[in-house]
């Protein structure tokens, strides 16, 4: 298989475990010494989680978004910055690969404005919730990025940026990671999580989807596509929308699957094309 952009987004606990951590980096430096392109991008939330409690500060969701303020931001962005990116940085380089760390906030990369949540009531009424600083991205520009990977470096990307008055924001990583991916114009989107893909029954492994499309997805959501896995397929779908040739959800807990997809073309986790 020929060399490909490929932008991974990272997290879960696959991130949590420092033994996963390093076995992802040496996938990747396989993968990048077979002449891909990568782009990490991850996210934090377990590391978050735990900042913000000895911190004293309470979080509270409102349909799985973070009400974000700026005492909050201020923990946040020290934790997905000054830890979670930092250590990635460290593990990724000690294994060989020319890491460099960033967020939305280098160059003014990407820019955001102020997220509203609209809930639907049950008298039928739309409210449209603040959520503080959590950031909807208003633009993305890839110069940065991409010289990067040109320069045959490895970017990993922290979720922060700012708005156009230089105020941080915290941004949901499926998201980020999605318009990031467009911005590149990836060959191909890759999203880490937990499970092996998306399955007919699951946990049944024998029911996992190998592949669908676009056209496909709107009928399985609710069904097939529950839960957590909603941010992520709707990221995938925007991504592929904007320009992203194909979107691959894979089990990150077992880095072995990344390398056999593109090193040996065993088809792993599920595809999903225009």
């Amino acid at each position: 298989m020929p060399s490909s952009r490929l932008l991974i987004k990272y997290g879960g606990n696959a991130m949590i475990n420092q033994e996963l951590k390093v076995q992802i980096a040496q996938t990747l430096f396989q993968l990048k010494n077979a002449g891909h392109e990568i782009v990490l991008v991850h996210g934090g939330g377990p590391f978050i989680n735990k900042a913000l409690k000895k911190a004293d500060i309470p979080s509270q969701f409102i349909e799985g978004q973070r009400q974000t303020n700026p005492e909050a931001m201020i923990e946040i962005q020290k934790t997905l910055i000054g830890e979670v990116n930092a250590d990635l940085v460290k593990v990724f380089s000690q294994q060989g690969l020319k890491a460099v760390g960033l967020s939305g906030l280098d160059n003014q990369s990407i820019l955001v404005s102020p997220k509203k949540l609209k809930l639907s009531l049950s008298d039928g009424s739309i409210e449209e919730v603040d959520l503080g600083r959590v950031g909807q991205i208003t633009s993305v520009d890839p110069e940065l990025i991409i010289s990067t990977i040109e320069k045959k470096f490895l970017p990993i990307l922290a979720c922060i940026a700012a708005d156009t008055e230089g105020l941080t924001y915290n941004v949901n990583a499926d998201d980020f990671a999605g318009e990031v991916a467009a911005a590149i114009q990836a060959d191909y989107y890759i999203s880490l999580t937990d499970v092996d893909g998306l399955y007919e029954n699951y946990p049944d492994p024998k029911s996992r989807i190998s592949s669908l499309t676009l056209k496909e997805l709107p009928q399985r959501y609710g069904s097939t596509i529950q839960g957590g896995m909603i941010p992520k397929i709707q990221s995938l779908e925007n991504a592929l929308k904007k320009g992203v040739k194909n979107a691959l959800i894979l089990n990150g807990t077992q880095p072995e699957q990344l390398l056999a997809y593109f090193e040996k073309e065993i088809k792993n986790g599920t595809t999903i094309t225009k």
